[in-house]
Order: structure tokens, then C-alpha cells, then sequence
């Protein structure tokens, strides 16, 4: 099981392995279909994950509002991680 670096470090600084832990320890499952695509689902609204080359694209899903944000990996986890919980 891989261990993730302290949560200030950016995104660009985690191995594949260490990012894919990291969306598998917040709850998220990776995609049969497509390994790049996490499915995340929590009681007010659900997100898709695309893990691509240089950004992280979040589509956040609610009952009638899709909204799409891409975070570039410069960017520290927590920092990440804060604004996929907070939502749309």
C-alpha cells in the first residue's frame, strides 16, 4: 500500500499509485471501463474524476446542476481535496 506525501505537497510531486490511494481513501472507485475515470458518490451529490495528463477534471453532479472544474497538479492535495468535499 503506497503512503502518501505530507498533504502540502502538490499534486505534480505524487506517483500515479500515491494519487489513485489517495481518491480510493476519500471513497471514490475507479471506472471498469476506464482506469483514468473515477466515480465519486456522497449523499448530496455525486463527481467523476478524470485523472489526465495535466490537470485533474472534476464533473460535480446534483439533481439539476452539473458543474466542471479542472485543478492543475501545481496545486497542494489538501487544497484539492478541500474543494472536491466542498462541492459545486
Amino acid at each position: 500500500m503506497p503512503t502518501l506525501p505530507p498533504a502540502k505537497t502538490p499534486l505534480n510531486q505524487h506517483s500515479l499509485q500515491a494519487i489513485e490511494f489517495w481518491l480510493l481513501s476519500l471513497g471514490a472507485t475507479k471506472c471498469i471501463d476506464n482506469p483514468c475515470v473515477w466515480e465519486w458518490t456522497l449523499l448530496q451529490w455525486s463527481a467523476e474524476i478524470i485523472i489526465k495528463q495535466d490537470e485533474l477534471i472534476v464533473m460535480w453532479m446534483d439533481k439539476d446542476l452539473k458543474s466542471q472544474f479542472a485543478f492543475p497538479y501545481g496545486l497542494p492535495r489538501e487544497d484539492v481535496e478541500a474543494a472536491l468535499k466542498h462541492g459545486p
